[in-house]
């Protein structure tokens, strides 16, 4: 199955920019539609961004539109957020995941997870 290794998070002062990479092995990645979530202390996970097998087509919630982007390598088994324009509530582990599926938005959709990485945006 796929392995998950998320890196890049780290702390930054509000309207700052981080950018986080996945590193995926163990598959071909090409066959995986690849989304980013996360999750805040008492609250569910949620999809921030998802893109479709060959990286042609994106998805993003609302609440990151137009801040974030989401991309992948497929020749280096690498995918990317970058986020820009951090707000406080951004604060969240952010978590890489994999599909079967040619596209997935949903949590439902997805059966291959990294560890996650923190991200903490300050005032």
């Amino acid at each position: 199955q796929m392995q998950l290794v998320e890196s890049g998070g780290g702390s930054v002062q509000a309207g700052g920019s981080l950018r986080l990479s996945c590193a995926a092995s163990g598959r071909t990645v090409s066959n995986y539609g690849m989304g980013w979530f996360r999750q805040s202390p008492g609250k569910e996970r949620e999809i921030v961004a998802a893109v479709n097998r060959v990286g042609g087509g994106a998805y993003y919630s609302d609440s990151v539109k137009g801040r974030f982007t989401i991309s992948r390598d497929n020749a280096k088994n690498m995918l990317y957020l970058q986020m820009n324009s951090l707000k406080l509530e951004d604060t969240a582990v952010y978590y890489c995941a994999a599909s079967p599926l040619y596209v997935a938005t949903v949590k439902a959709g997805y059966t291959n997870w990294g560890q996650g990485t923190q991200v903490t945006v300050s005032s």
